[in-house]
C-alpha cells in the first residue's frame, strides 16, 4: 500500500492542470489516468477531437490528442507520477482516503493507495446514438459540441443538423446559425422539451427549421479514413416515410453521462449524477475531496473551463493539506515548549517567551489569497 498527500483521478485538462499546480507546490501528486476507464482513452474526450481552435495559445489550432500529450508531458516534467491504471473502488468515509485498482478491488483486498486529499476529475461522456456510419464520420462531420467545433471550416455555409429537443439542442442550433447555411433540428416527439422562452427563440429564427417526429437513421459520406459526412438518412416516426438529405454536419445534443458511478453514495450527486460542489469552488460534500472539470460542470463543458477548475481544485487542496498539517504540528510544538497551546499567559508567568507567529510576508501564498 502506497500513501500520498494527494491523488488525482482522471486524465483530462482538469486533471493535468491540477497536477501541474500541485507538483510545482512540491506536493508530489499521483495521477491515476485510467486504462480505457469508462471506454475513454487517457486524455479524455479531447483525444477524440481532431482540431481545437478555441484553446488559447495556439493561433493555428492544435489536435486534441496532441494537446493532451503536451499536458501529460508538462505534468511529468514537474514531478507528477502518472499511473496508467483504473481506480475502480474508493472509500471516502474517513482520512486517509482509500483507493483500489481494477482487478484488485475485492472486499478482502488491501487498497492500492491511500491519500490525505483526492481530486476527482473523471469527466463526462457525450451520449452517442450508435447510428450506422457514426463511428466512421465522428469528428469528420459528427460532433457532440457545437461551441467546440461549429466554427471548423467543414461546417461553414453548409447544411447542418442537430439532434435533440431540449435547451441544449436549441442553444447549439442557434449558435450554429452563425456558420451553417441552414440548421435543421430533429425532434423525435411532437414538441420541444426546451423552455418556452428558448423554444420561442428557436422557432422564430429564420435560419432554423424544426422537424418534429423525425429521427436520423444513417450517416453517409465520402469513403476513406478522412472522408467527410455528406448526407443523412431521416425517418418520420409517425408516417414511416424515409428520405436522404444533404448534410455536412450532425451535432448531438442528447446529454452527457458524468463518470461518477465510482463515487455514488460517498459524495453528494445531483439528480443527473454530477458531483455537487460549493458554488465557485471545488469543495464537495466530503472535506478533503475536490471535484474539477466536466464531472461537476453540466453547463460549459469546455477544455479551458475544465483547466481553470483544475487550478481551483489544486489551490484548494493545497490549502486544505497545509491547514491540516498546521493543526497537527502545533500541539506537538507546544508540548515541546512544555506549555498548552491555549495558555500563553501561563507561559509568560514562567518566564518563557511565546513563539511569534510567522509574518504575512513569510506565510505560504494561499494564506495571503483572500479568495482562499
Amino acid at each position: 500500500m502506497v500513501h500520498s498527500k494527494v491523488v488525482i483521478i482522471g486524465s483530462g485538462p482538469a486533471a493535468h492542470t491540477a497536477a501541474i499546480y500541485l507538483s510545482r507546490a512540491e506536493l508530489k501528486p499521483v495521477m491515476y489516468e485510467g486504462m480505457l476507464a469508462g471506454g475513454t482513452a487517457a486524455g479524455g474526450q479531447l483525444t477524440t477531437t481532431t482540431d481545437i481552435e478555441n484553446f488559447p495559445g495556439f493561433p493555428k489550432g492544435i489536435g486534441g490528442g496532441e494537446l493532451m500529450d503536451d499536458m501529460r508531458k508538462q505534468s511529468e516534467r514537474f514531478g507528477t507520477e502518472i499511473i496508467t491504471e483504473t481506480i475502480s473502488r474508493v472509500d471516502l468515509s474517513q482520512r486517509p482516503f482509500k483507493l483500489w485498482k481494477e482487478w484488485s478491488d475485492g472486499e478482502n483486498d488491501e487498497p492500492a493507495h491511500t491519500a490525505d486529499a483526492v481530486i476527482i476529475a473523471t469527466g463526462a461522456n457525450a451520449r452517442r446514438l450508435d447510428l450506422p456510419g457514426e463511428s466512421q464520420y465522428w469528428q469528420n462531420g459528427i460532433s457532440a459540441c457545437a461551441v467546440c467545433d461549429g466554427a471548423v471550416p467543414i461546417f461553414r455555409n453548409k447544411p447542418l443538423y442537430v439532434i435533440g429537443g431540449g435547451d441544449s439542442a436549441a442553444e447549439e442550433a442557434m449558435f450554429l446559425t452563425k456558420y451553417g447555411s441552414h440548421v435543421v433540428v430533429l425532434v423525435r416527439k411532437d414538441k420541444l422539451r426546451a423552455s418556452k422562452a428558448m423554444a420561442k427563440r428557436l422557432l422564430a429564427n429564420p435560419k432554423v427549421t424544426v422537424r418534429f417526429n423525425t429521427v436520423a437513421t444513417q450517416v453517409l459520406g465520402e469513403e476513406g479514413p478522412r472522408g467527410l459526412m455528406t448526407h443523412l438518412k431521416l425517418k418520420n416516426v409517425v408516417s414511416g416515410e424515409e428520405e436522404t438529405v444533404d448534410a455536412n454536419g450532425l451535432f448531438y445534443a442528447v446529454g452527457h453521462d458524468p463518470a461518477t458511478a465510482l463515487f455514488k453514495g460517498q459524495v453528494e450527486l445531483d439528480s443527473e449524477q454530477y458531483i455537487v460542489t460549493q458554488p465557485g469552488t471545488s469543495y464537495t460534500s466530503v472535506p478533503g475531496v475536490f471535484a474539477a472539470g466536466d464531472v461537476q460542470d453540466k453547463r460549459y463543458r469546455q477544455a479551458i473551463t475544465s483547466a481553470g477548475s483544475g487550478c481551483i481544485a489544486a489551490l484548494e487542496a493545497e490549502k486544505f493539506l497545509a491547514e491540516h498539517e498546521d493543526s497537527e504540528e502545533t500541539p506537538a510544538a507546544a508540548t515541546e515548549a512544555g506549555q498548552s497551546k491555549i495558555e500563553p499567559a501561563a507561559a509568560e508567568q514562567n518566564g518563557q517567551a511565546a513563539k511569534e507567529k510567522p509574518t504575512d510576508s513569510a506565510a505560504p501564498e494561499y494564506r495571503q489569497n483572500p479568495l482562499l
